[in-house]
């Protein structure tokens, strides 16, 4: 098994996604795409976007084992650049399907974080059912509290668990 591919989908480049990233893998430092340092044009009907890092980024994650989705929670939902990463797999069932055909198999998982003391209901679900439709193994969602209602001990013990089960 060789390192998972880290999509890292935060809006900031020095924030709590690093941290989160370290608490579940630890040291070992994985490939990681940071969104929000690629252009992924909107979803077109036009095609107008096609010259964009789409098509790198989705050629990445079909040559990696696993794939491991990074996001902090905005407004109960992932953020925008991981939305807009996820609307543009259409692109994978209409224009790439041979591209598209390549994440069978692979096993992808979720690392979330937010202010919430709990991850909010149906956060994975977009997660979950993108897996299942490109017949991927979902390997579950961790979610980290960074709010005054966290409790950091049990998180950690968490992380490390939910590491363990990502393994590389």
């Amino acid at each position: 098994m060789t390192q998972p591919l880290l999509i890292l989908g935060s809006s900031s480049d020095k924030g709590l996604g690093h941290t989160v990233v370290e608490a579940v893998l630890g040291a070992r430092a994985p490939e990681t795409i940071d969104l929000q340092a690629k252009t992924i044009g909107y979803y077109d009907y036009g095609r107008e976007n096609m010259a964009d890092d789409f098509i790198k980024v989705a050629e990445r994650m079909a040559a990696a084992d696993s794939i491991v989705f990074a996001t902090p929670v905005y407004w109960y939902s992932m953020s925008a650049q991981m939305k807009t990463l996820f609307d543009r797999f259409t692109d994978l069932i209409t224009l790439r399907k041979d591209l598209g055909r390549k994440f069978k198999g692979k096993r992808c998982f979720v690392l979330a974080w937010g202010n919430d003391a709990e991850l909010p209901a149906g956060f994975d679900v977009p997660f979950s059912s993108t897996a299942a439709y490109f017949d991927m193994a979902y390997g579950g969602c961790f979610y980290y509290c960074t709010g005054a209602k966290a409790d950091v001990e049990r998180r950690s013990r968490e992380a490390v668990a939910f590491g363990r089960a990502i393994a590389f």
